[in-house]
């Protein structure tokens, strides 16, 4: 009886254990996007009001695709590949608005390093 108790118990403790792994993944808003883009930008060396005009830009940026993804869910439409083309379309226009307030080496340092890491990662379920 102990026995079957205690793989009982551990049964229920190692469910937990990996449920709360699973964490909460919780949407940022726009401006917390902003912030922590921003905060991965400090290689950058901006100055005070390049890195003004970058938070407007990049703000501008997740609140469009934001309202992008609302509108998606709105309509009842699940189309990934329309919803990639529309953020590919921000992407570019966010893009050319940095280049023409980045230098050629920002730009370069944005292009190659820091904006892949700001991309939304699918995880892998390795089963």
């Amino acid at each position: 009886m102990k026995k079957q108790f205690l793989l009982l118990l551990t049964a229920v403790c190692l469910s937990i254990g990996s449920l709360m792994a699973q964490g909460n993944m919780q949407r940022q808003t726009p401006e917390e996007r902003t912030k922590a883009a921003i905060e991965k930008m400090a290689s950058l060396n901006l100055d005070a009001d390049t890195k003004a005009k970058t938070e407007v830009i990049l703000n501008e940026f997740y609140t469009a695709q934001q309202k992008a993804m609302q509108e998606m869910r709105a309509s009842g439409s699940s189309d990934r590949d329309a919803f990639m083309a529309k953020r590919k379309e921000l992407a570019d226009a966010r893009d050319g608005k940095l280049k023409l307030i980045f230098t050629q080496e920002q730009m370069k340092k944005w292009s190659e390093e820091i904006e892949p890491g700001l991309r939304p990662q699918r995880q892998q379920n390795n089963n």
